[in-house]
């Protein structure tokens, strides 16, 4: 990857690792379902931690089994011999998995496989040195993982969990239990593509002796089968070449829509066993799923926002939750760029992140409740939305490693500050701006933040104080409970105007989203408790009352008719210049 850093001579730039040791966020992963149901409300309960979904264990266990019943086919047959490995990564799940179908019916056993990868969990960020995963998002995994385990068992399996990377792992693994091949579903990014390419290598070094007379038959060599099935569309079936990709979205969205059609999710059979017979006691049997300690990470308790429950059983619950018992699909478009409470979005992204959660099943439940309710806006939306996360999976394929460079895609000159002095307020929400303290605080708090929220505080790192749009991306890698590399940086080089988007600067009016989204001041003073006794209209502009902000905004509001009119704006001169090559 090429290294490309440009920073104002002004300030000082941040050296990789000189920021490895932020504060823990101060909130607590729930370690089983709670049975602690939620007010209905989309508010949340001041003070209070809502878990998302917020159905109780045996209510979400009941929605995970109808599910899976409904997806069931007695009359799937396999016609395979021997043992195939199942690789599980970003797909932590059951349902709609065709990775773990498809091993399943060229075999007679099959063996589920988790690598928890110390590059992954204990590794850092490419340039700034953060931690590849917080706490947060580890303790989301782990419970991914441990529902991962519970469903395989209910389906005559289990789950075989070993710490190391998987080029090491995955080929001792298959030359104990004599695999003919390992099945996994194929990733766009380069460091999960390079691990790809790395197993393969390790795959073909081990010899499988096959039965029969000695020298009757050559040894086999084990491969790597990888399946796409992270997208809503396969890309087999878009209307071009990932080469070809349309640059604009709209475009993509329009030829996918008219000439493209959404498979349909792939049936389970009733039983997915047995296991293989030998070979596990040589590797050191099933293993144990890691715990925040054995990862040398640790969690405080939060009384606030949300606390996403990890696993494919809470997904389920949460599509049911959001689509069926509180019936809020039918007002998503309308409430989607709200900032408080669980039911303002479907949040089903940390889920789709962690692969617990199928798009595919998303979009036959809105389908099947378009037949069953209502279709308007709204239900499109939500696939709408779908449609933006395949189009920023399919960019990375297109692009590459640009996505992560400073210029990103287009290849954009700039110079951009790394004074670190600036970042550390943005990243702990001091920066005076009771909006962005407010979402920055949420972040470091729950591991989310609304998409809205998003927005706002990359316009204002950007924009507002010129600051290396990798560092805040870097920062989300950390934190996000639904990270995933392709929409995260497809998102930040999106808002740094340095991606695909035809409007190059996109500038967010801080006083113009504060009195569009959050009028009344509840989103800031629930996580700003500071600005709760002052009248609503002043909690987004509190003046002496709050801290001093840390810079000024590039325009104030007053003088700009629209948001996305940075780029006809006459730039200060201590402002960073963009020149396209």
């Amino acid at each position: 990857m090429l290294l490309h850093f440009l920073s104002s001579s002004a300030s000082s730039p941040l050296c990789p690792r000189f920021l490895l040791h932020p504060n823990p966020p101060a909130s607590l992963r729930l370690l089983a379902m709670s049975a602690a149901a939620s007010s209905s409300s989309s508010r949340p309960v001041r003070g209070a931690a809502v878990p998302v979904p917020s159905l109780g264990v045996d209510e979400a266990g009941a929605v995970a089994d109808e599910a899976f019943q409904r997806y069931t086919s007695p009359s799937l047959r396999r016609g395979g011999a021997g043992v195939a490995v199942v690789w599980f990564r970003n797909d932590l799940r059951i349902l709609d998995n065709e990775a773990l179908v498809r091993a399943w019916a060229a075999s007679e056993a099959v063996l589920p496989v988790f690598c928890v990868d110390p590059r992954v969990f204990e590794g850092s960020t490419h340039y700034f040195g953060f931690p590849k995963t917080g706490a947060l998002r580890a303790q989301f995994l782990i419970e991914c993982l441990g529902d991962l385990k519970q469903n395989l068992r209910k389906k005559g399996l289990d789950l075989l969990v070993r710490h190391g990377k998987p080029e090491e792992i995955l080929p001792s693994i298959a030359k104990a239990v004599r695999a003919h091949t390992v099945y996994a579903h194929k990733e766009t990014c380069s460091e999960e593509l390079l691990v790809e390419r790395l197993v393969s290598k390790g795959l073909e070094q081990v010899q499988i002796t096959q039965g029969g007379a000695p020298g009757q038959k050559k040894p086999l060599n084990p491969r790597l089968q990888l399946i796409r099935g992270a997208t809503l569309y396969h890309i087999d079936d878009l209307p071009f070449t990932v080469n070809n990709l349309p640059d604009v979205y709209t475009q993509f969205r329009k030829a996918v829509e008219s000439k493209s059609s959404v498979r349909n999710c792939s049936k389970l059979p009733p039983s997915l066993g047995p296991p293989p017979s030998s070979g596990l006691d040589e590797i050191g049997g099933w293993g144990t799923i890691p715990t925040l300690e054995s990862l040398g990470l640790s969690v405080t308790k939060s009384e606030k926002g949300m606390h996403f429950i990890g696993g494919e059983s809470a997904a389920l619950g949460r599509v049911h939750e959001y689509f069926w018992k509180k019936d809020q699909l039918k007002v998503y478009k309308e409430t989607r760029n709200g900032m408080l409470g669980p039911d303002y979005s479907t949040k089903f992204s940390p889920w789709l992140a962690s692969g617990s959660l199928s798009p595919r099943y998303i979009c036959e439940e809105v389908k099947r409740y378009e037949k069953q309710r209502v279709a308007n806006d709204s239900t499109y939306w939500v696939l709408f939305e779908l449609i933006w996360r395949d189009y920023f999976r399919f960019l990375s394929a297109k692009y590459g490693n640009s996505i992560f460079h400073l210029g990103g895609p287009r290849k954009v000159v700039s110079k951009w500050s790394q004074d670190q002095a600036l970042f550390e307020p943005w990243r702990e929400g001091r920066t005076g701006y009771p909006l962005i303290d407010a979402n920055m605080r949420e972040l470091s708090a729950t591991g989310f933040m609304s998409n809205r929220g998003r927005q706002i505080v990359c316009s204002f790192l950007v924009r507002d104080m010129g600051i290396d749009w990798r560092i805040g991306a870097e920062w989300f890698e950390t934190c996000l409970l639904d990270y995933d590399p392709a929409s995260n940086y497809g998102n930040w080089t999106y808002g740094a105007g340095v991606g695909n988007d035809p409007r190059e600067d996109r500038y967010f009016s801080i006083p113009k989203q504060a009195k569009t989204y959050d009028p009344e001041g509840e989103y800031v003073s629930y996580w700003l408790p500071e600005l709760r006794s002052l009248a609503k209209e002043r909690r987004n502009f509190p003046g002496a009352s709050y801290i001093r902000q840390i810079v000024p905004l590039k325009f104030d509001g007053g003088n700009q008719k629209k948001d996305q009119q940075f780029n006809r704006q006459r730039r200060p001169n201590n402002m960073y210049r963009r020149q396209v090559k």
